[in-house]
C-alpha cells in the first residue's frame, strides 16, 4: 500500500517532481496548486482541467488533510478571530485572523508549545511537544482563506508567523512553508507581506536573508540589556545582546531593509525612562524600528501592562529611533498567543 503524501506539504518543485515520477505532466504540478490555493479545492475530484485518469492516480498517492476546529472565538469590538485547532494526533494549535483598514492578516503558530520559555508569554506555558509540518503551518493559512470566504470572499494579504512556537527552532519547515505562501501560482502571499518573529536565535537570523532577502524580519528584543534580557528571556543566555547585535548588522548589511523590534512594556520591569535611553542607545543608527506593544494580562503571570508607552516612546525618538504602538487587537477573546491553548488543555 503507498504511503500518502499530504498534498498542502509540498512546494511546486516537490510537487512536481512527485507527480512526474508516477506518470503525470510537469503543467499539471501548476494546475493543482492553483486548484488548491486559488480556487480552495478540498479533493482531486473538483479539479476539472486534469485528466479524470490523471485525478484516480493522485488519489492513490496523495491525501487532502485537515484541520478540525475546536473553537472559534470573535471579538465583536475589531472582528479578530481566534481558531483553535486540533491536529491529527490531538494536539492543539492557534491561528488568529485579524482585519485592518489595509484587508485582512493572519497570524501563525510554528510549533506545538515552546521551548524559549520567555517569562511573560503564554505560548510558553506549555513546553514544547513537537514541531509542526509543513502542511500544518499551511493549513492554518487554508483553514482561515475558507473561513472568510464563507463570510465575504476577501482574500488574506498579509501574514505574520508570530503564534505559539520559534519559528527558527522550526526552521526548515519554515522554509518550506514560505515556499508555498510565496507561490505566485499558489498562494501568492507577497514576500513583503509576511513578517517572522524570532526571539534572537543568531545562526538562523544569519542564515534567514540568504533564504528569504524580501520577507520582513521582527526580532522579540523586550530588554534593552543583558542583565534583564536574560532574566525575561532564557535565549540571551546562549546568544546574548552583543552576539544578536551583530547577526541583526549582518542581515541589514546584505538586505538593506529595515528590521523591526518588539517591546512589550511590563509595568516597572522594562519601562522606565533608564531603559528607554539604554535602547536607544542600543539601537541608535540602526535602519530599523521599535514595536511597543501593550501587554495582555495572561492568569498564570503576575506582569502588569505598563502605561507609559509615551514618554517611552519620545525618549526613542529623540535618539533618532522610529517606534510605533501595536493595535490592540482580541483582547476579549484571550488573543495573546496561547492563551485559549492553555486554557483549553487545562479544563
Amino acid at each position: 500500500m503507498v504511503n500518502k503524501i499530504s498534498i498542502y506539504s509540498l512546494t511546486l518543485e516537490q510537487l512536481t517532481s512527485q507527480i512526474t515520477s508516477i506518470g503525470l505532466k510537469k503543467h499539471n504540478a501548476i494546475q493543482i496548486y492553483q486548484w488548491l490555493y486559488q480556487k480552495n479545492a478540498s479533493s482531486f475530484d473538483e479539479m476539472s482541467n486534469i485528466a479524470k485518469s490523471s485525478r484516480e492516480i493522485l488519489k492513490d498517492h496523495f491525501t487532502f488533510c485537515s484541520l478540525k476546529i475546536t473553537k472559534r472565538l470573535i471579538d465583536e469590538v475589531d472582528e479578530t478571530t481566534k481558531f483553535l485547532f486540533e491536529l491529527h494526533d490531538g494536539q492543539l494549535i492557534e491561528t488568529v485572523l485579524m482585519k485592518f483598514d489595509y484587508g485582512y492578516s493572519v497570524c501563525i503558530s510554528s510549533q506545538v508549545g515552546c521551548n524559549m520559555g520567555c517569562k511573560f508569554c503564554a505560548s510558553g506555558l506549555l513546553k514544547k511537544i513537537r514541531d509542526l509540518s509543513v502542511d500544518e503551518i499551511v493549513m492554518q493559512y487554508v483553514e482561515t482563506q475558507k473561513y472568510l470566504n464563507s463570510l465575504n470572499n476577501q482574500r488574506i494579504n498579509n501574514m505574520v508567523i508570530m503564534g505559539i512556537g520559534e519559528p527558527f527552532d522550526n526552521y526548515d519547515n519554515i522554509k518550506n512553508a514560505l515556499s508555498i505562501f510565496n507561490n505566485h501560482y499558489g498562494i501568492a502571499v507577497g514576500n513583503r507581506h509576511i513578517t517572522i518573529s524570532t526571539c534572537g536565535i543568531v545562526p538562523k537570523i544569519e542564515q534567514f536573508p540568504y533564504d528569504f532577502p524580501q520577507v520582513n524580519l521582527a526580532i522579540s528584543l523586550h530588554a534593552p540589556n543583558d542583565k534583564l534580557r536574560s532574566q525575561l528571556m532564557p535565549i540571551n543566555n546562549a546568544y546574548n545582546l552583543d552576539q544578536l547585535m551583530k547577526s541583526i548588522k549582518k542581515y541589514l548589511s546584505i538586505t538593506n531593509r529595515r528590521i523591526s523590534f518588539e517591546y512589550i512594556l511590563l509595568k516597572d520591569i522594562n519601562d522606565s525612562d533608564d531603559h528607554a535611553k539604554q535602547l536607544g542607545k542600543l539601537l541608535e543608527g540602526m535602519l530599523c524600528y521599535v514595536n511597543i506593544i501593550v501587554y495582555n494580562n495572561i492568569n498564570e503571570h503576575d506582569f502588569q501592562p505598563s502605561d507609559r508607552y509615551k514618554s517611552f516612546m519620545n525618549i526613542l525618538k529623540k535618539y533618532g529611533v522610529m517606534t510605533t504602538k501595536r493595535l490592540e487587537r482580541g483582547t476579549k477573546i484571550n488573543a495573546a498567543c496561547g492563551q485559549l491553548r492553555a486554557k483549553q488543555i487545562k479544563q
